[in-house]
């Protein structure tokens, strides 16, 4: 029998029916993309062809207000799954180094997984995983290099978090382990030693492994799924199918069939995979009759890397060849991976639904985070998620219907590595005077640096008091200065006080969130 819904938004007190099927749904992530290597995006600042990105955006939505809401990848992948800020979960499980890190919550944490699965959907998770897992080890010790039992399968991964079918890798590509893993079980044998071009990390790896075949492997279970889950979604029962794919984070290893394909080099290369593999995505759908009911939204996990480019070896300010060639990965805005800045959080996201979307080939400018994913597919979906479940995602579902009526998000909560920012509209507070971020790899200013020069600048040793003022804070309007050039910290401080309450509310809403130290970043030789 086929399973059919009515699917209605309540706004401004009148219902708007957004189809009459509940659609299948693909979540595509890219790792380390930023918003400037799609061509959409970038415009005459991007030297990539993105043709499939491109064609997503002129078929759907293109935002251009979504963040990251993290720098870095596992904060900002813990939002996504939960519908959660990062700082609500407190400590981690133990767990070895990069992809041995453990959970990164609590299996009880409900997630897109549990949501999506309860609301009748078939669900599956492929690619990266990164948000920590449980593994078997030969001593009953914590998971590290020399101590996991690759024959016995994980105790905790994304079948214990709501995914029926998943093939992940523990971590990122230049993350050892370097093996698969299929539904909690190891594949292949675990008994090589490998590392990779960026940072060669030699740690354990599949006999077989290797970096530049990743993509390729990924894409091809991905076409699997939806071929091997058709028949049941024409019949009724959807899909939701989670593709978080490794690239074009380092190490840049484009498969050989897309060497030279880009004119601007090596990184150009591995993009226009990651778009062919959102392109291969795209046409499994429509051979198998489910484009029409299907909601893709292709995304970033954060900004693009500043030593990522067109050398093989990760190298400080690698970007700055790219851009010599005519090519900003961060667009037209400041800061990269780790940073406080725009380049850091602001994402690419497209949306396409030809059944559900509404004037498809438009833009959408309201602020959004990439935590918003969960009580949007919850509305979508049909299902009715408690307060409790998703505390910190708002849904921007009306946005598919009609771009007058906008998400009810106006202020987003961002971290940097070692800092805090907030955004109330347009305007955005960063409680440091710099990057927010050590700097190592390319992002300026860096940490030590800013904080010398705002000290030199303030005349004394600042209080706690004082971290909250100019100069150790920086006040944007980016509705005029998108590109983060003028601090106006020191024109604004009724702004800057208002703002400051608001993140210090919004972090401390919680009781158990009441001890986090704003200032916890803050370089130790300022505290001394």
């Amino acid at each position: 029998m086929r399973f059919t819904v009515l699917l209605f938004l309540t706004i401004f007190g009148h219902s708007l029916l957004i189809a009459d099927e509940r659609p299948n749904i693909v979540f595509f992530l890219a790792d380390d993309l930023g918003i400037g290597d799609v061509r959409c995006y970038g415009k005459e600042l991007c030297r990539i062809e993105t043709p499939n990105f491109d064609s997503l955006a002129t078929e759907g939505i293109q935002f251009t207000d979504m963040h990251s809401i993290a720098s870095v990848c596992v904060p900002s992948r813990m939002a996504m799954m939960t519908g959660r800020y990062p700082w609500r979960f407190g400590a981690p499980e133990p767990g070895g180094p990069w992809g041995f890190l453990g959970a990164r919550f609590n299996p009880n944490t409900f997630t897109l997984g549990d949501m999506l699965e309860q609301s009748g959907y078939h669900t599956g998770y492929i690619g990266k995983w990164h948000l920590g897992t449980r593994m078997t080890t030969t001593d009953g010790k914590t998971q590290g290099l020399t101590n996991v039992d690759y024959t016995r399968p994980l105790k905790l991964g994304p079948v214990q978090y709501g995914f029926a079918e998943s093939f992940i890798l523990p971590g990122s590509l230049d993350m050892y382990p370097y093996a698969f893993i299929r539904n909690n079980m190891w594949q292949g044998k675990v008994t090589a030693q490998k590392g990779w071009s960026a940072f060669n990390r030699l740690g354990p790896a599949e006999e077989n492994f290797e970096d530049y075949e990743v993509l390729q492997t990924l894409t091809k279970e991905s076409e699997t799924f939806i071929e091997k889950n058709a028949g049941t979604a024409r019949s009724g029962k959807p899909f939701f199918l989670y593709v978080a794919l490794t690239a074009p984070h380092t190490p840049t290893s484009p498969h050989p069939k897309f060497q030279g394909k880009s004119d601007l080099g090596l990184y150009g290369d591995f993009v226009m995979e990651v778009d062919d593999c959102l392109g291969r995505i795209m046409k499994a759908l429509e051979t198998h009759g489910l484009s029409e009911n299907t909601l893709i939204l292709a995304t970033s996990d954060h900004g693009p890397a500043s030593y990522a480019g067109n050398e093989k070896k990760s190298r400080k300010s690698q970007f700055k060849a790219m851009q010599a060639l005519g090519h900003y990965s961060n667009a037209m805005y400041r800061g990269f991976k780790f940073s406080i800045y725009e380049g850091a959080n602001r994402v690419p996201f497209i949306a396409r639904w030809p059944k559900g979307i509404r004037n498809p080939g438009r833009e959408c400018d309201h602020l959004l985070g990439l935590q918003d994913l969960f009580q949007t597919l919850a509305e979508v979906s049909g299902f009715k998620s408690s307060p409790v479940q998703a505390p910190d995602s708002q849904s921007f579902a009306s946005i598919f219907n009609d771009g007058s009526n906008p998400s009810s998000r106006n202020n987003l909560v961002i971290q940097s590595t070692r800092s805090w920012a907030i955004r109330d509209d347009n305007w955005k507070l960063c409680l440091c005077p710099g990057s927010g971020c050590p700097g190592n790899y390319g992002n300026e200013p860096a940490d030590l640096v800013a904080w010398k020069a705002a000290i030199a600048d303030f005349g004394r040793n600042p209080t706690v008091e004082d971290f909250g003022k100019a100069p150790f804070v920086q006040l944007f309007d980016l509705k005029t200065d998108p590109g983060e050039s003028l601090n106006l910290a020191m024109e604004h401080p009724k702004r800057v006080e208002k703002m400051l309450e608001l993140l210090k509310e919004k972090i401390h809403e919680s009781p158990n969130d009441r001890n986090i130290n704003l200032y916890s970043g803050v370089p130790k030789f300022v505290l001394q």
